[in-house]
């Protein structure tokens, strides 16, 4: 039985938002389950105390999320310029030869390799060799190395949407080639390069496998970037399998969902109000 236009195209219809609604109702439920378990947890000592260690995960979270803070602070400040860097060489100034293609081949395959991968090279090179030791420097430089092929990936299809038009008419007003990438192209790719940032925030506060062997795991509060630290995702882990103290490791699931909405939100909103602002609005 051959179905006709209208009906292929009602079903693919149903089929799209039905997933999508399946997906927004598993991701509500997920997160729901971890806010059910952990909101009761949650206190001011909790969140303003130092993990006291041992079986029973006593203590707090305080020099956890200062130490999460600083990695993903750093971490973004080293991914987002080498990324927006390279992406803009590879689109806008590299010629399409067979060094260009190998280079984005690397890159596309780098976005792919596993996480503990790039944790053993940071351990081998950023704790070993260079003598940084399990530190916060140490897992930045190992995140940036994870997290950098998916901000070049993300950035460079970007600037690869923005119409070409725009960029003739910028250089035929007599602006130069960087003139153009930096007023027109870039404030065009702004949404595109935030998603990139997005997701790299997010792979960042949720990630373990390569921080269990770069950072440390102390739970002492870090005093500099030589100093060791766990991240919120790594002290849920500890928690969830090293300790009995699941509802603690629940508490800290809550607050791992909170700060990362925040993130997210506060950085739609500086995207939003900079976009605004190139367009005179």
């Amino acid at each position: 039985m051959r179905l006709s236009p209208k009906t292929t195209q009602k079903l693919a219809w149903v089929a799209i938002w039905g997933s999508g609604v399946i997906t927004i109702f598993i991701l509500l439920f997920i997160v729901g389950y971890v806010f059910a378990n952990g909101v009761s947890s949650l206190s001011w000592d909790f969140l303003f105390m130092q993990p006291a260690g041992g079986l029973s995960g006593e203590g707090g979270i305080s020099t956890v999320i200062v130490c999460t803070i600083y990695l993903v602070l750093l971490t973004i400040a080293i991914v987002t310029p080498l990324g927006v860097g390279a992406a803009i060489y590879l689109s806008e100034y590299a010629s399409d030869n067979w060094i260009t293609r190998l280079a984005r081949y690397g890159v596309e395959t780098l976005a792919g390799v596993p996480s503990i991968i790039f944790g053993l090279f940071g351990f081998a090179l950023f704790v070993t060799v260079l003598h940084f030791n399990f530190s916060i420097l140490s897992g930045s430089l190992t995140l940036a190395c994870l997290l950098l092929p998916t901000m070049i990936c993300v950035t460079e299809e970007s600037i690869k949407i923005v119409p070409r038009a725009q960029r003739e008419a910028s250089l035929a007003l007599g602006a130069t080639k960087w003139q153009t990438i930096r007023h027109v192209v870039l404030p065009a790719a702004l949404p595109g390069i935030i998603t990139g940032i997005i997701l790299c925030v997010g792979r960042a506060v949720g990630e373990t496998a390569c921080l269990y062997v770069t950072l440390g795991g102390s739970a002492a509060m870090p005093t500099s970037l030589l100093s060791g630290g766990r991240t919120l995702s790594l002290h849920l882990y500890y928690l969830a399998m090293d300790t009995r103290a699941f509802d603690k490791a629940m508490a800290t699931g809550v607050i791992l969902i909170l700060i990362i909405i925040i993130i997210n939100t506060l950085t739609n909103w500086l995207s939003q109000r900079y976009m605004a602002r190139v367009r005179g609005t």
